[in-house]
């Protein structure tokens, strides 16, 4: 959804709201899905936080500035978990499915019949283990993609309209 800043190949989060700013189509896309009839979630893993490396207060002001940049969003999902190897698993944190499972209890939602739109390895296997369609937005990144997804696009628009296409 939001323009990353690509390091060694890799896209890392913005590190204040002013950095923060939305792919072009990115709004228009969700309010289409959402008049369409979609509930729309975010679930984003924020790994800085836990590592001590950004703060919280920090990403919920980013997450704050999403909401005014896209009303229709229902809900944000957030993994504030570490993830450092060997560590186990945080069932919330992407790729293990918690939040999305958590998302679908909290606004009665129809895992089969949604859908998760990412551009790293970890939101589609998440998406694959919580029982949800994939679209894949390729953005040349330095990562493998570890499932396949149902789909693979170039941009949030293009995902949105193979969702409206297929409704």
């Amino acid at each position: 959804m939001n323009r990353p800043f690509v390091r060694d190949g890799k896209p890392c989060p913005p590190a204040s709201v002013d950095e923060f700013e939305l792919f072009p189509g990115v709004a228009e896309a969700c309010a289409q899905l959402a008049a369409a009839g979609y509930v729309l979630v975010v679930a984003t893993n924020q790994p800085d936080v836990g590592r001590g490396t950004q703060s919280q207060e920090m990403v919920e002001a980013i997450h704050c500035k999403l909401r005014q940049l896209i009303p229709a969003l229902a809900h944000i999902e957030v993994s504030y978990a570490a993830g450092r190897p060997g560590d186990p698993p945080d069932p919330r944190r992407k790729p293990e499915p918690g939040m999305l499972l958590d998302a679908s209890l909290l606004l009665g939602l129809d895992l089969a019949r949604s859908w998760m739109i990412g551009d790293r390895w970890r939101d589609i296997d998440c998406g694959r283990r919580a029982g949800v369609r994939t679209i894949f937005i390729d953005f040349g990144y330095v990562e493998l993609l570890r499932a396949p997804p149902d789909h693979t696009v170039r941009s949030f628009a293009e995902a949105a309209r193979i969702i409206l296409a297929g409704r």
